[in-house]
């Protein structure tokens, strides 16, 4: 039985969102708003990179605030200010090839940054239901052609992976130590996803943004694996997950745990898959296949959703065609001035219309 996210749910809710103004949490704050959740935003100020802040005119429909998660006295007030029924953490740093460039920074925020919140949750009196965002990366990668489950071991080769692995090591530490049992007020799961893609992304060095940047130019894209797995889907696929799961902690205890939101299970894509999508929709795109140069990334990159799916009812609706169709759609009627915030509610509602 499929599940749906629940709007009676979220109206009214207060809901605090770290990376408010990136990619996902964006996308998410949009989403949130719209179901008629009492927003608040805790980021770092937008960078001329993440543009979708703006575009979605969030900053005046939600109550952002600008901070940093290593400052922990700023998350206990957070905390405390915005007195949250529910928090999705997605701020993090997000990219692999700036872990190579900053490891230390990755560490402390993706590491250090995650434990001053839930930190700060420890002083909380009221209920909250937490979701922590992490990722695949974050398990023992072994480049072979197993599907990871949420029980498999936790490690990482580069920066970013050991940072996403540690932190749900500490979610874990926190969630056991200080927030366990059906009595206690706060319930903390996290969530791993795959790679997402979708309108709004200008991110460096991710597949996508790299795209629109060189069509838009009039250059080829510049692609370094082609040859990489990973599992590709729109990003509102694991939000509905992450909706799906923050309604039904309150009343499932036991969902306080790690969560994979991953594409069907026989579905394996490569980066030409994508590209070749890609070009369906934009024939004028050209391409430099490079040889394979740069730090390590893991070659295959796969998840197994069978939990979310039988546990959650939430399955993907929106094969890898249809990922990239909608998101060349997005950038297409960005290109031509269309009113994107009216467009990205569109495609939200196109999405949970889907079955």
């Amino acid at each position: 039985m499929e599940s749906m996210v629940d709007a009676t749910y979220w109206n009214n809710k207060k809901v605090l969102v770290t990376g408010h103004t990136g990619f996902k949490g964006s996308w998410l704050c949009h989403w949130l708003v719209n179901l008629g959740a009492d927003v608040t935003g805790f980021a770092l100020p937008p960078t001329k990179d993440q543009k979708l802040f703006e575009l979605l005119k969030l900053d005046n429909r939600l109550n952002s605030v600008d901070g940093n998660l290593n400052d922990r006295e700023a998350l206990q007030q957070l905390v405390k200010d915005s007195s949250p029924d529910v928090i999705f953490h997605l701020a993090a740093q997000s990219l692999v090839l700036t872990s190579f460039e900053d490891p230390l920074e990755t560490f402390t925020t993706n590491i250090i940054g995650t434990a001053n919140l839930l930190d700060a949750l420890r002083t909380y009196r009221k209920s909250c239901d937490v979701i922590v965002i992490t990722s695949d990366k974050c398990y023992q990668n072994k480049d072979d052609h197993k599907q990871y489950i949420e029980t498999d071991p936790l490690g990482g080769i580069d920066p970013y992976s050991a940072s996403k692995a540690a932190a749900e090591i500490v979610t874990a530490s926190y969630r056991n130590s200080f927030f366990k049992g059906n009595e206690s007020p706060i319930r903390i799961a996290s969530a791993r996803a795959g790679n997402v893609i979708g309108g709004g992304d200008w991110a460096l060095n991710r597949l996508i943004p790299d795209v629109v940047r060189a069509r838009i130019a009039g250059e080829s894209v510049k692609v370094r694996r082609p040859g990489a797995i990973r599992p590709w889907q729109h990003v509102l696929e694991p939000l509905s997950g992450y909706l799906l799961l923050a309604e039904r902690l309150r009343t499932q205890p036991d969902f306080a745990r790690p969560w994979n939101f991953g594409p069907a299970a026989q579905v394996t894509t490569t980066v030409a898959d994508i590209l070749e999508s890609i070009q369906e929709q934009w024939p004028d795109l050209m391409l430099d296949i490079m040889e394979e140069s740069g730090p390590h990334e893991a070659a295959i990159l796969m998840l197994d959703s069978t939990q979310a799916t039988t546990q959650l009812g939430w399955r993907p609706k929106w094969n890898v065609v249809n990922a990239v169709a909608e998101t060349a759609n997005w950038y297409q009627a960005w290109l031509e001035g269309q009113e994107m915030s009216a467009f990205t509610t569109q495609q939200i509602n196109n999405y949970c219309e889907n079955r």
